[in-house]
């Protein structure tokens, strides 16, 4: 069977919240998000982020969370600012554009937005009320390229939007990875005093499913809830995806998953290197897209799972590979034997 390095979402989840589900099994809880562990892993991550005023909402996945946010932030006539790469314009089958909101995208080489380009679709949307009015800005951190936002470039997005009264969601379903890269300057509590809204992954950061939406500004919390029924998002059994916060978050367990599969794939980042790879962008997290030789990318193909990403000339392509909380050290080192064989 082959390896895969598809995504960091192929294992279940970390031993801590599998037996913590266990145990907890036979124990009668609220419903609907009143269970206590919701309630105790809410103040644990209102203190992470020095947010004592923030609401946090429990989903099961990252779409639900997008098309949740967007249709409850903006009116019929706004629309959504994103890079190019952003997940929710590159992926989840129109999920947003379904609900009536369009995406304008920003081109981006790096997968990251900037205030400049911000701008430039603002300027492009002056004719009202005959054009849509640009009203969300969308972020991913880390982005779909593997990269991630300086304290310097969140703050002049955060600025920009505050200029032309803009709305800023980061989607943060690799939020985790992002905070622990090694070249991150971004702690927690600037996350939530520059958003408007983000969200906290924890399935691709050893939850079974799960996602924590966090409303900053109090003017969006207001009847936020009444959204996330209708959308089918209110679990009756919250106990599933608090249990599993409280978890991640009681002793830093995040963090510490996050910076083992960001260390996993700066293991294989510097073997490519070191055999003279070149890549589409240069990442420190659990995402790498080195360049490649196709008859190079054959040869791992028989051995291992990754997406082909993009298409760099006839002969070379970049490849995507992704490492998880649980991927072990056996795994990269047969990866790093390969790669030396290439």
């Amino acid at each position: 069977m082959k390896i895969s390095f598809k995504n960091d979402y192929a294992e279940g989840c970390h031993p801590n919240i599998l037996s913590a589900l266990v145990q907890s099994n036979l124990s009668q809880e609220e419903s609907y998000g009143a269970d206590s562990f919701c309630q105790q892993a809410t103040a644990i991550i209102r203190k992470k982020l020095a947010a004592p005023t923030s609401e946090i909402y429990y989903v099961s996945g990252g779409t639900q969370a997008n098309l949740i946010i967007a249709t409850a932030l903006l009116r019929p006539h706004e629309s959504i600012i994103s890079a190019n790469t952003g997940h929710i314009f590159t992926n989840e089958a129109g999920a947003i554009e379904a609900s009536g909101h369009k995406i304008h995208s920003v081109p981006s080489e790096s997968g990251k937005l900037t205030a400049d380009g911000i701008v430039d679709i603002l300027d492009q949307h002056q004719r009202a009320p005959h054009q849509l009015k640009p009203r969300l800005v969308y972020i991913s951190n880390a982005t779909e390229l593997g990269t991630t936002y300086t304290y310097q470039e969140l703050n002049d997005i955060h600025q920009c939007c505050q200029q032309h009264n803009l709305l800023l969601f980061l989607d943060g379903a690799r939020l985790g990875q992002a905070i622990a890269a090694t070249n991150n300057d971004l702690n927690w509590q600037q996350i939530a005093a520059f958003t408007d809204v983000f969200y906290i992954g924890g399935t691709k950061n050893g939850a079974l499913i799960g996602e924590a939406i966090v409303i900053n500004n109090p003017t969006l919390q207001t009847d936020f809830a009444f959204i996330v029924k209708q959308k089918g998002a209110l679990l009756s059994k919250s106990r599933l995806l608090g249990i599993q916060f409280y978890e991640l978050f009681r002793e830093d367990l995040y963090e510490q998953l996050a910076k083992h599969a960001n260390a996993q794939a700066m293991k294989l980042k510097n073997a490519f290197h070191e055999n003279g790879c070149n890549f589409l962008t240069d990442t420190f997290t659990n995402m790498i897209f080195p360049i490649l030789r196709n008859e190079q990318i054959e040869i791992l193909r028989s051995q291992f799972e990754f997406y082909e990403w993009k298409k760099i000339t006839q002969e070379q392509s970049a490849i995507r590979i992704i490492t998880s909380w649980a991927t072990p050290d056996s795994h990269i080192d047969k990866f790093i034997e390969s790669i030396k064989k290439i």
